[in-house]
């Protein structure tokens, strides 16, 4: 078990590996895995948008969308993962501390995300986002499995559909 904290990133082509990520709240769990050579990798991102704090994000690329993504794309591509072949899969965003107040960062992390992947022209394959709820994501490196689980309820899988 490979554990991603906030703001980090790991890649794995070890199909006994599982990603695991804990505690998704306003925070975005990112899986991508690429079937033919089984690579997986996971981000936790913390905030949408990186140009408040560029110092901090040359430090900790993975706390923000903008350049935690591309980083963890790269970073597959090194272990010979191809970009039109990644199913990739995504899960937070919820609006747990603000609600629907007016940071309601959950929302502009899901938004950044998805502008990040428009630009560089990648689809979303399985999401589960938004709500006031904290989720569990794993992902397993050999099966590609993304599995997702709520508080004491049982972890279930996040359905592959194309997502726009």
């Amino acid at each position: 078990m490979i554990t991603v904290g906030v703001g980090e990133c790991a890649v794995s082509a070890r199909a006994e590996d599982t990603l695991v990520t804990y505690g998704l709240g306003s925070c975005i769990g990112v899986t991508i895995w690429d079937p033919e050579v089984k690579v997986g990798g996971m981000l936790h991102f913390l905030l949408p948008d990186s140009q408040g704090d560029l110092a901090k994000a040359k430090e900790h690329p993975g706390l923000y969308a903008d350049t935690g993504i591309p980083l963890l794309f790269r970073k597959a591509y090194q272990l010979g993962a191809d970009k039109r072949r990644l199913v990739v899969r995504v899960a937070g965003g919820a609006h747990v501390l603000d609600g629907e107040g007016p940071l309601h960062i959950g929302k502009r992390n899901y938004l950044a995300m998805k502008k990040v992947f428009w630009k560089a022209g990648v689809m979303i394959h399985g999401r589960e986002v938004g709500g006031a709820v904290s989720r569990t994501m794993r992902l397993e490196v050999g099966s590609g499995r993304v599995m997702l689980q709520q508080g004491g309820a049982e972890a279930r899988e996040i359905e592959m559909r194309h997502c726009a």
